[in-house]
């Protein structure tokens, strides 16, 4: 009995994980410059929407040359990174944002990792066992997380393409998911469900 239990609100889970991404916020698809639809201004830099816009609905997910990123607009700032967290892949898009020590985190859907809007880095709360009363403290598990340059201008936001010069642990789940996001998401359900 127990079992069914279980397996009740397992499906129930899924059934809410499919409600959350089918009517999350909507993402804008912006396609590679290899297909010559994208605006790429003479410095190298990827219209990604109107600033106003983009801080109405406080978060949009773009295409840059293929990587799905998302742009989040949260106390007055601009952040963007790579829409896939670096731990499974889980769709940052649809995370919550929450204030850690003073810094702005995106924490992801799936396994709650926490990730810094600003560098990048995956904290974790850990314990000195070798203090007499340990008390459990933010830490860094050091950058995880691409994060790209933002530019305002004219209105316009801005993001610069990527420097693949520096690999980043989300760097993996970008190009497994590079071409298709949300689609691959899609996919990984209807063959798990048929299972």
């Amino acid at each position: 009995m127990l079992d069914l239990v279980v397996l009740g609100l397992h499906f129930f889970t899924c059934f809410l994980l499919f409600l959350a991404i089918w009517r999350g916020p909507k993402d804008v698809d912006l396609h590679s410059s290899d297909t010559g639809t994208v605006e790429r201004e003479p410095d190298g830099l990827i219209l990604i929407g109107k600033e106003d816009d983009i801080k109405k609905s406080q978060r949009i997910t773009a295409k840059v040359n293929g990587r799905e990123v998302v742009v989040f607009y949260h106390e007055g700032k601009f952040h963007a990174l790579d829409s896939r967290c670096y731990h499974e892949g889980g769709p940052l898009c649809l995370g919550e944002i929450e204030d850690i020590n003073g810094q702005a985190c995106i924490i992801c859907p799936w396994h709650k990792y926490r990730i810094t809007l600003e560098t990048g880095e995956g904290l974790y709360e850990g314990i000195n066992p070798l203090e007499p009363s340990p008390t459990p403290q933010w830490q860094s598990k050091g950058v995880k997380q691409r994060i790209h340059k933002v530019t305002i201008d004219n209105g316009n936001v801005y993001v610069s393409p990527p420097d693949l010069s520096v690999s980043f642990d989300s760097d993996y789940f970008a190009d497994k998911y590079k071409n298709s996001g949300d689609l691959a998401m899609e996919k990984q359900s209807n063959s798990q469900a048929a299972e």
